[in-house]
């Protein structure tokens, strides 16, 4: 058992604390409040310090691009066939990647990590703590989520191949078919001779019963409508991902219902559908009642720079719960694990970060971060 002290509380749920105390119990918190008492328990003081849930970076690559080795570890993308849903994250991922323990240091302790944006339908994002030495240990959801694209990636790749897609209309021509045919498996599965497995379609039937969303690769603002406009015609529970023109057409991004994670907005516009990247963006989306997640994208913008992201944020006009908020809870939900992280509660686990002073002033220095109730550093 851990017994933080006197810490001052940004719990992200309804009540914070000027002055209180965290108990955690096998990994997960069993109380918040003022004067805890505890025998058994190892005490940290806390006096001075802030304490915010542990930020989740709801969209990244991490340990898919591994860091400084080039070609070797890049597992990311299969830039063979347009169509992959039986690809995971979990057989690519190298947890002993530096990132991972630079992405603690920067009070990050959750990732949706997965494949990158070459294939129309790439592959299976997974979530899972940033502390650990092997994947199935550090995993809290697998899949966590299948990984779509629009655009520009999976026609450049693909057009270089001369084959499709080459064009927008070819992209969304295949997902649709891949979708139809995980329909026809369906029904052939549940027929009385049944059809043999297929991992391809299997992940598929997942997405259209939607037990797992889609996560949606969309810059621009006709890709964002074409991803509203597919997930409709299947039923499927969509995710936005990037969203880099949803500052443009916010009432259709509402009406929609989809869920939005945003960025990454730190990085240059290395490509056409980035032109209208904006640090407006994120307070726009909050003024027209859109609830949304910051990601990093990282290796694309480094994942222990989301805090810094999200204070950027509050220079350009959002509020500053909002931008706590877009890298804890909102980034939580928007990726279907907020059950488990996100916020400081009762019963969820004891991930936290400790700031010497104002989270989102970028000087601050982080004092201690647990994960499951572990100090990681």
């Amino acid at each position: 058992m851990l017994l933080i002290k006197n810490a001052k509380i940004i719990t992200l749920e309804e009540t914070d604390y000027e002055c209180a105390d965290i108990l955690i119990k096998n990994g997960r918190i069993a109380k918040i409040g003022k004067d805890i008492s505890s025998e058994d328990a190892e005490k940290f003081d806390a006096a001075g310090l802030t304490a915010i849930p542990g930020i989740v970076d709801s969209h990244c690559h991490i340990g898919m691009w591994e860091d400084g080795i080039d070609q070797e570890g890049a597992d990311g993308n299969e830039s063979t066939e347009p169509i992959t849903p039986e690809l995971r994250a979990i057989d690519a991922i190298n947890p002993l990647d530096r990132c991972f323990e630079e992405a603690r240091e920067g009070g990050v302790t959750t990732v949706v990590t997965g494949p990158g944006s070459s294939n129309v339908i790439g592959g299976q994002f997974c979530a899972m703590k940033t502390a650990g030495v092997c994947v199935d240990e550090m995993v809290i959801k697998a899949p966590a989520a299948l990984k779509m694209a629009l655009g520009e990636n999976p026609k450049g790749v693909y057009g270089e191949q001369k084959k499709a897609p080459s064009t927008r209309m070819a992209t969304a021509a295949l997902m649709r078919a891949a979708f139809i045919e995980a329909q026809e498996y369906q029904k052939d599965r549940e027929s009385e001779d049944g059809a043999a497995r297929d991992l391809k379609y299997e992940i598929l039937v997942s997405a259209l019963k939607r037990e797992i969303p889609v996560k949606v690769h969309a810059h621009r603002a006709d890709d964002i409508m074409t991803a509203i406009r597919i997930a409709k015609e299947f039923d499927l529970d969509l995710s936005i991902e990037h969203c880099t023109e949803g500052h443009l057409i916010p009432e259709y991004i509402r009406k929609s219902g989809a869920r939005v994670i945003l960025g990454p907005l730190l990085s240059d516009r290395c490509k056409p559908e980035l032109k209208n990247q904006s640090l407006e963006a994120p307070r726009i989306l909050y003024e027209n009642g859109i609830e949304f997640a910051l990601m990093s994208d990282h290796p694309v913008q480094i994942t222990q720079n989301l805090l810094m992201t999200a204070a950027v944020c509050v220079r350009y006009g959002l509020p500053e719960k909002a931008a706590l908020e877009s890298i804890t809870i909102n980034a939580a939900k928007a990726c279907k694990i907020e059950d488990r992280v996100g916020s400081l509660a009762e019963g969820k686990d004891a991930d936290i970060v400790l700031f010497a002073g104002d989270p989102l002033d970028v000087r601050t220095r982080i004092e201690a971060v647990f994960i499951n109730g572990e100090r990681v550093k």
